[in-house]
């Protein structure tokens, strides 16, 4: 009876432990299976066939630690009760098996005999796989965080607004507090924000709050442990409860100091003159906006200024730019020290710097007077001697003044009118100022008017080309030069006297020189085979301006190529004043049109910057004798003796002759006796336009003088 009562409750246990949600294995004192529920075989994956008598340990079980190693045998759940017997919880252990690994929470306690000697052990466990699994994806999300957190400035925040707590991370060290010092406790964010952005945040919680936006982005500025304000922004979300209430705001504080300092460097790029720190020309035109505003409002006058300095292109080019440079800032810091704070002072660019006078007074002739009294003083300062490294240099300014008074002109206008000013008082002999009056924009306008006529006569082919012949002293004709007229809208000729000179500074003499040098070969190419034109030469005159040209020689060797014409016969006249450039830039395009087979005449030898070393440097062929020297042989006893030395001078360097401006007889006979080798001027012929020059001075023309 007794047995069949404890084979009952056994039984019941084994129904007990079958229906309980864990599962239970019993282990022997050596280690062997000896009971094993359905559920526990369901979690290890294994019958109760193979489970009995097994001992896990000799069996080869693969049975992990929590961080994925290899379990070794002694920590296995039984394994440490039956030597401890101590009993175990809350113990984390992997069964691999079938690809996979389930994760098992174990508890497990021994049973004793009488003697205190440990008997069995019996091991509860429940599948805690998905657990594991989210503690795992929960770290990793954490780690994620915690690597993206660390790798960035942000300073993330969390205010409970129940509760009043805040919470502050340790990236808000970026406003250099050593951890807990200053920022632990709720109101530590409103106590170092910046006084000016108090207000504005209380305004714009006060709007944020009670509203149903949910994101944020506010701008302010908080205080540094060493007493400067970083700017930040801050970002984030505002959770509410059902009813709307706001209850908690989290956000992310971004130090934007980096930033503004970036965009403050864009706008001086964009805004200021990186040479002289002064704002530049689209600062001041935005500038002179609110200026012209500010006048009509007040009705007062104010001047614009706008002033060059004498003489610097000159600097730059014979001390370098760097010395340029160092004057420009010495004369930007003058500037400074010299005009109001209230005054506008800008660099156009170059040596040019404007300055705008403001409130200067409701009478035209106050401001003026006011302007003036500015304006000598500027001049006075700017003439002080510069140090400029070891030079002491002297520098002026020329300055051109304009008035305004905002109602009826514009920006454009206004440094037209100053810069047309500027140039007077230049021309009045530097170191001046001049007051604009409207004659100088009735002459700007015509200059204007007469710079796109000449662009339209360039279009349209109203040039025309000239011939004036050359003759030797037995009246044989040897060359000729090539002339330009202007005939404009079918009029009178217009000669070169009254353009060329326009041309040079409106760079109009770049076109109209290559449609001269154009047509000249297009001349030589036809007088190829005529029997007397075929020997002469034709020169041409050179501008400094196309001389400057780095392409000039590739242009010309592109005409000789589509024209035809001989080189050799091409001679290209030079005045003097190109040497006054760079003369190894000069020399070396020289050189490359001689090799070409050009020749070279320096024209008006005698005046300007005449100087024997060019005769020696640069690839000439020929002289031309200035006419002033011609016109005076026969009633200037200094002049006689100049030509003669031209001409001396020339045969001992072996090279042609040609004298200019031959009016009479007795210039004439003068220079046939002196040894000249060729002779142009009215005496002999007229500049005649090119057909008729081809016509009388072809084969069947006259062909002499």
């Amino acid at each position: 009876m007794e047995s069949s009562s404890l084979t009952d409750i056994l039984r019941s246990l084994d129904a007990l432990h079958d229906h309980l949600p864990a599962g239970v294995v019993v282990h022997a004192a050596d280690g062997r299976i000896i009971s094993a529920s359905r559920v526990a075989q369901d979690l290890l994956g294994r019958s109760e066939a193979e489970l009995l008598g097994t001992n896990p340990v000799t069996s080869g079980w693969a049975v992990l630690r929590e961080d994925g190693s290899i379990r070794p045998p002694e920590e296995f759940p039984a394994n440490i009760v039956l030597s401890t017997g101590k009993k175990l919880s809350g113990h984390i252990v992997g069964i691999t098996g079938a690809g996979s690994t389930r994760w098992l929470l174990c508890n497990a306690y021994p049973e004793c005999d009488s003697a205190g000697h440990v008997r069995q052990v019996v091991v509860c466990f429940t599948d805690c796989t998905a657990l594991k699994d989210a503690q795992e994806s929960l770290q990793k999300s954490e780690e994620r965080l915690r690597l993206v957190l660390k790798g960035s400035t942000d300073a993330p925040w969390d205010w409970d607004l129940v509760t009043g707590d805040v919470y502050y991370s340790e990236r808000w060290n970026m406003l250099g507090y050593p951890s807990g010092e200053g920022i632990e406790d709720a109101d530590a964010w409103r106590r170092l924000m910046h006084p000016d952005d108090d207000a504005m945040i209380t305004d714009y919680l006060t709007e944020l709050l009670p509203g149903r936006r949910e994101g944020f982005n506010v701008e302010f500025g908080l205080r540094h442990h060493d007493g400067h304000y970083v700017p930040v922004l801050s970002r984030g979300f505002v959770l509410r409860d059902g009813a709307g209430t706001a209850v908690r705001i989290s956000g992310v504080n971004t130090d934007l100091t980096e930033r503004k300092r970036t965009e403050r460097r864009i706008y001086e790029l964009a805004y200021f003159d990186h040479l002289t720190g002064l704002p530049n020309r689209r600062f001041l035109i935005e500038e002179l906006e609110h200026v012209l505003a500010r006048c009509r409002r007040s009705r007062h006058c104010s001047a614009l200024l706008y002033l060059d300095l004498d003489n610097f292109k000159l600097l730059n080019n014979t001390m370098g730019h760097d010395l340029g440079d160092m004057l420009l800032r010495q004369v930007a810091q003058r500037l400074r020290c010299t005009v109001r704070d209230s005054d506008q002072l800008a660099r156009l660019g170059g040596d040019e710097f404007v300055v705008v006078l403001e409130g200067l007074g409701n009478a035209a002739r106050d401001a003026a007077a006011e302007a003036d009294r500015v304006v000598a003083k500027i001049l006075s300062t700017l003439g002080q001697p510069y140090q400029l490294g070891s030079l002491l240099f002297k520098s002026s300014a020329s300055i051109g003044i304009t008035l305004f008074d905002g109602r009826s002109s514009s920006i454009e206008t206004l440094l037209k009118q100053a810069d047309l000013a500027m140039y007077r008082a230049k021309a009045a002999g530097r170191n001046h100022a001049c007051f604009f009056d409207p004659s100088m924009q009735d002459a700007a306008d015509r200059r204007a008017a007469f710079e796109a006529a000449m662009r339209d006569g360039l279009s349209l082919g109203e040039f025309r080309l000239f011939c004036q012949p050359q003759f030797d002293c037995h009246g044989a004709l040897v060359g000729a030069e090539a002339l330009v007229r202007w005939q404009h809208g079918g009029q009178d000729m217009i000669g070169p006297d009254h353009f060329i000179g326009f041309a040079e500074e409106s760079g109009l003499i770049l076109p109209l020189g290559e449609y001269v040098l154009k047509e000249s070969c297009r001349a030589l190419a036809r007088w190829h085979d005529d029997p007397t034109l075929s020997h002469i030469k034709l020169a041409v005159n050179v501008s400094v301006h196309q001389m400057r040209d780095p392409a000039f020689p590739a242009a010309v060797a592109d005409i000789l190529d589509g024209t035809g014409a001989p080189a050799d016969r091409l001679y290209l006249e030079l005045t003097e004043s190109v040497f006054a450039e760079d003369r190894l830039e000069i020399t070396e395009r020289m050189h490359d049109l001689r090799a070409q087979g050009i020749c070279f005449s320096l024209d008006d030898f005698g005046t300007g910057y005449s100087s024997l070393a060019y005769l020696k440097n640069f690839p000439l062929t020929a002289l031309k004798i200035d006419r002033s020297f011609v016109r005076d042989v026969g009633t200037d006893p200094e002049s006689a003796p100049i030509v003669e030395a031209i001409i001396a001078l020339a045969r001992k360097l072996k090279l042609d002759i040609v004298a200019e401006g031959i009016e009479n007889e007795a210039q004439r006979n003068f220079l046939i006796r002196g040894g000249c080798s060729s002779m142009q001027g009215f005496l002999l012929g007229r500049p005649l336009p090119i057909s008729e020059f081809e016509n009388i001075y072809s084969a069947a023309g006259i062909g002499h003088a």
